[in-house]
Order: C-alpha cells, then structure tokens, then sequence
C-alpha cells in the first residue's frame, strides 16, 4: 500500500471510475462526499474527510474531476476549499474541462502560496475511465508531471504538453475533433438509413477503411440501439466547445464547423436533451429528415 494519502473530489461518472483505479492500485484515497459513490469507494477502503479543506490538510496530493469552472474555483478557492487546507510543497491536480484561464488563475494563487498545479483533463468517456485508459493531457511543470505520473498511470496514458493552462487548450482541441465526428457520423448514419441502407452494415463497411475511428467503434451501440444513456453528457460537450471558441476568440483562431457543431448541441439542450450521451447529436439531424436511423424505409425511388 502506498503511504502517501492521495485526496481525491467529484465521484462523477468519470470521477468514481477513476478513484477506484487508483485504489486497485494501491492508493489510499481521501474523500468528501455524501453520495453513494463516495460510499462505494469507503466500502473499498477510503477515508472520509469533513470538508475539502480537510482532505488538503491530509495529502500531499489532491485529484479534482468536476464539471465546470464554477466547481472548480468553488473547491479550490473557497473558504473551506483546497487552497485554505494546503501546504507549502503540496500538489493540486486538475482533471476537470475548464476554462484555461481560471486554469491559470488557480496556478497563480496556488503558486503564490507555495503549492504547485499540474492541469489534466481527461477524454476517453466512461468506459476509458472505467478500464483505466483515459487519454489524459497535462499542462504544468515537468518535475510535477514526474511527479503525479505513477497516478495518472493507473487511470491512462498521460502526455506532458507544456506550462499551465496547456492541458486545458489540447482538451479543447480534442473536443472540436470528437464534436466534428460526432456530427459527420451523425450526418452519414441518417442519409444512409433514410435511403435505404442497414446502418450496422454501413458502419461495418466504412470502419474499415480511412472513415473508421475509435469514436464510431465506442458510440456504435448507442446509435445502432438508440440508447443515449449518458456517457459523456451533450450538456458537458456543449460547456467544452465554448471554451474552444472563446479561447479562439481570445488568440484570433477561426472555427466555423465547431461554431455550427455547437448550435446543434445547444438546439439539443433547447429541446430538454441537454442530459442525454453526447452520441444524440445524431437526433438534431434525424428530426430534420424526418427518420428515425433504423426505421423502416422505401429508400431511393
């Protein structure tokens, strides 16, 4: 069992999956939380904390995966938060999708108190998360990276990518490409159903060749069953793309295609789809074709 005890906030759907990996690998985890999940993890050996402010008087090391900017400054800045329990030397790591400058904000006030910051969010979606082979992106320093690496190893495969804050810019470059998918995966699966084609064949047929990508092998079921139980919630994706458009807005980087795949989430969120797996992209398109992907059809005529 390792000594070190690693804090451990936001037993989410990416979240729970993640502690429990770094306890089958021998961490001792700190937690707060009064949710199941935080009683899941308990039942399999982690401590409960009284606040987060506690967890950080307790580690050296503390995990943050939680929704959004707001939670995370919440978690980090407020009175009974990670900074106001930390300690000189201490590392905060960030798996979150935030805004790169509240990324680098935090940084700042951690550093200024002699606390260090890695960034590193994560993509993989739930079944990653639950194998242990998330793709993770780390922005901070190099000895840090070195630092946290044995953790980030028992959750994926983690990339160094540069100072603070660049973890969060290659997330937003990771989620323009998996919503750009999304959507010509999308827009495929409706035209070729609609005229007449079976779309498990399709997605057989053009998976082998240069169209074939690991976001059409894990979404497959979703599309081919129409089930958009959430793995990764359109809600979350939506949040993600604006942080790619408002940091392109900020370095002078136009993104057209992002800029229409993000109105097509925030149509879904509109129609109360805002909860459902990001995979339902393919909705927005079968409500303007009037079919359903998989329905019965008299194809071309």
């Amino acid at each position: 069992m390792a000594e070190e005890k690693i804090g451990f906030v936001g037993l989410g759907i990416m979240g729970k999956p993640m502690a429990k990996n770094l306890i089958k690998a021998g961490h001792q985890l700190v937690i707060h939380s009064d949710s199941g999940a935080a009683d899941e993890l308990k039942d399999e050996g982690a401590e409960g904390a009284d606040s987060h402010k506690a967890i950080a008087e307790q580690c050296g090391i503390v995990i943050t995966c939680l929704p959004a900017s707001p939670q995370v400054e919440e978690v980090y800045r407020g009175d009974e938060g990670l900074l106001a329990g930390a300690s000189e030397g201490d590392l905060l790591i960030d798996m979150s999708t935030i805004s790169p400058l509240v990324t680098k904000e935090i940084a700042k006030a951690a550093n200024e108190a002699g606390v260090k910051t890695l960034d590193a969010p994560i993509s993989g979606g739930e079944p990653k998360a639950v194998s242990g082979e998330l793709s993770i992106m780390v922005g901070g320093e190099e000895e840090d990276f070195e630092r946290a690496k044995p953790l980030f190893e028992a959750m994926g495969t983690p990339t160094h990518v540069g100072e603070a804050g660049s973890g969060q810019i290659a997330k937003a470059c990771n989620q323009i490409i998996v919503g750009i998918v999304l959507e010509g995966v999308s827009e495929a699966l409706v035209l070729g159903s609609k005229a007449g084609v079976d779309p498990a064949k399709l997605i057989e047929a053009v998976s082998g060749g240069l169209a074939g990508t690991k976001v059409m092998d894990q979404k497959r079921d979703n599309w081919l069953e129409h089930d958009f139980d959430p793995g990764f919630r359109i809600e979350l994706h939506h949040k993600d793309l604006g942080i790619a458009l408002a940091t392109a807005r900020e370095v002078g980087v136009p993104l057209p295609v992002t800029a229409l795949v993000d109105q097509m989430l925030q149509e879904l969120q509109v129609k109360g789809r805002g909860e459902l797996d990001h995979s339902a992209l393919v909705t927005v398109l079968e409500d303007a074709a009037d079919h359903q992907v998989g329905a019965e059809t008299e194809g071309l005529s």
